[in-house]
């Protein structure tokens, strides 16, 4: 098991993704999403990519849409993987701020949703 940790505040966040190597767009595999913060997310998925590998996020919650380039910065075999954002638009960094913020009410408050 390699791991890189973070001392980014970490969200609790359950939502399906999809996950591509940048050289190859079109190959997806699905992921589930179950943390995320402003600097990146962990995935869950049988068939994580290596380290340092260059890869596409999408994430999907209801009614919300994300994307941006990333970096796998930690790897446990068979289980998934933790990737860190490198590009992210304005409209996507929004949304995952909104993730965030509605992720900090909800650990306060647990009747809000995202």
């Amino acid at each position: 098991m390699e791991r890189q940790r973070s001392s980014a505040l970490k969200i609790p966040f359950v939502a399906d993704a999809e996950i591509a190597p940048e050289s190859s767009p079109g190959a997806t595999i699905s992921a589930r999403v179950r943390e995320i913060s402003l600097q990146g997310c962990y995935l869950e998925t049988p068939a994580p990519y290596n380290l340092q590998t260059l890869v596409l996020v999408k994430i999907f919650a209801p009614g919300k849409y994300f994307e941006a380039k990333a970096k796998v910065v930690s790897v446990n075999p068979a289980s998934g993987m933790g990737v860190m954002f490198r590009e992210t638009k304005p409209n996507f960094r929004a949304v995952l701020q909104h993730w965030l913020l509605n992720g900090i009410r909800k650990n306060e408050d647990p009747d809000v949703t995202y």
